[in-house]
């Protein structure tokens, strides 16, 4: 019962949204065309104001030219009728001239019923200028407005007329309502323009690519998901690019992630066989360590570690089938012996591709002894493989492997003298079943290393690469102290 009384389990009312189009074609539109209306409507007070102005000035004028007539009157007297004429044609009701500091009623009208409101054209702040048009639309009715402004066809300090403001309300008027059709005509073609344009160049590309993203979802497999960049060089053809990389990136990583569950589901059906296989060469071994031949004793102790190590990796393959590794137990390993046991193994010395090893005497890494190893028989083997697929080499082939310790870390250099990394396997060195540098490689043996080495804390890299050879990197993280020569011996004695 309190439960469907918590607020939680109350109803949650159903708030009115605003309505908003969900397209974008349809929201640049409506947007396009307010923006275009709202420049129209900050337009219309300028325009209202300059026509009311140009109104006035019109009339100014005129009721100038009906002074100058009443001037060459004799004795500067006019008729009633007179006086009348020249006032309806000026369509004022008085008109007077200031000179010399004497104002003087030229044409005097009939008495008005209201005070008229003044507007001053000779100095108008820019506020009253615009506000004075909607000051006219919106005032009462029988209103008479008095304009004052500089003479242009006599000389006076001012002109001064009073008229009737009705008929600059009904023009006012008319010219507002001409200029909202302008502007709502003007909006609507622009915003359907800049719509059209947008629509163009904007919303079908991001469209099709959009439509792309979805099928790609749907089936990365479907040829159809593929954006086929348009070799535009604004953002849309960047986004089209980057998109397209993207796709082919996202495939190999499921192609990637494809063949290791195969691989996985692979090695655990003959991991058994495999295993029984190891067990019996491993009783063999057992019984050959019973004879008392010395070579057999002598070649017996490496032909025992290996087979351990590949019962090990044999039970630890089916972890990497699963993109895991086993968690390395680091310790500290003689660098020296274990490099001679990986070089025999990888097959470098005799009279093939030649081994050195610039190592200090003594000289230990923190590192798990078979991780380690399979790291360096993978580096080393390849860089042999690599050296003697090399078409037309004049100069034998030869791998140097260096140490650096510093207080946190050791870097072991592998350099070669081989034919280096092509661009090709570079950008994909490290990639399950991609990054494989020569034919018939599997592509696995990078990427195990690397991730063995990433495993320890470290990394491993691809530093340098030329016609003048290759290096890769191996860092591990810490440095522990040098053995002494004695000690040292005896490491070697127990590899």
């Amino acid at each position: 019962m309190a439960d469907a009384l918590s607020p939680q389990a109350l109803p949650r009312p159903n708030r009115r949204r605003f309505f908003w189009p969900g397209g974008l074609s349809a929201r640049l539109l409506i947007l396009t065309v307010l923006f275009v209306l709202l420049g129209g409507a900050l337009a219309l007070p300028p325009a209202l104001a300059a026509f009311e102005e140009q109104w006035l000035l019109d009339r100014v004028r005129a009721a100038e030219l009906a002074s100058l007539t009443a001037d060459l009157a004799p004795n500067q007297v006019v008729s009633q009728q007179v006086r009348d004429q020249l006032l309806l044609g000026a369509g004022v009701t008085n008109i007077a001239i200031q000179t010399d500091g004497m104002r003087r009623l030229v044409l005097p009208g009939g008495k008005m019923p209201r005070a008229p409101y003044l507007v001053d054209l000779r100095d108008q702040a820019p506020g009253s200028w615009l506000s004075a048009p909607f000051h006219t639309l919106t005032g009462g009715e029988g209103r008479s407005v008095r304009v004052v402004a500089e003479p242009r066809f006599r000389k006076a300090d001012f002109v001064e007329i009073v008229a009737p403001d009705a008929e600059l309300k009904r023009e006012l008027s008319r010219y507002l309502w001409r200029l909202i059709l302008v502007t709502a005509f003007v909006s609507a073609m622009a915003g359907m323009l800049v719509y059209l344009s947008l629509n163009l160049f904007l919303v079908r590309p991001m469209q099709r690519i959009t439509r792309a993203m979805e099928r790609f979802r749907a089936d990365p497999e479907d040829p159809a998901a593929r954006v086929e960049p348009s070799g535009r060089r604004d953002e849309i053809g960047r986004a089209e690019v980057e998109l397209d990389q993207m796709q082919a990136d996202l495939r190999a990583a499921l192609n990637s992630r494809a063949r290791l569950a195969a691989l996985g589901e692979a090695v655990a059906k003959i991991n058994h066989d495999l295993r029984n296989m190891l067990t019996s060469a491993q009783i063999a071994s057992e019984r050959l360590a019973a004879l008392q031949d010395p070579k057999v004793s002598q070649a017996l102790p490496r032909l025992t570690r290996a087979l351990d190590r590949a019962i090990k990796l044999a039970t630890d393959v089916l972890t990497y089938g699963k993109t895991e590794e086993p968690a390395p137990d680091a310790r500290p390993v003689p660098l020296a012996p274990a490099l001679e046991v990986a070089a025999e193994e990888a097959r470098l010395g005799g009279e093939g591709v030649q081994f050195a090893a610039e190592i200090p005497d003594g000289a230990q890494v923190l590192a798990d002894p078979d991780q380690l190893h399979r790291i360096m028989v993978n580096l080393l083997r390849n860089a042999r493989e690599a050296i003697e697929q090399q078409a037309g080499r004049s100069e034998p082939g030869r791998v140097t492997v260096t140490l650096t310790q510093d207080a946190a870390a050791s870097t072991l250099r592998f350099a070669d003298n081989g034919p280096g990394v092509s661009a090709r396997s570079r950008e994909r060195l490290f990639q399950p079943f991609a990054g494989s540098t020569r034919s018939g490689g599997a592509g696995l043996g990078l990427a195990i290393a690397r991730e063995l080495a990433q495993g320890h804390g470290g990394d491993l890299a691809l530093v340098h690469t030329g016609d003048d050879g290759a290096i890769f990197e191996l860092r591990l993280a810490g440095a522990p102290p040098r053995l002494s020569p004695r000690h040292g011996r005896n490491a070697a004695a127990a590899e």
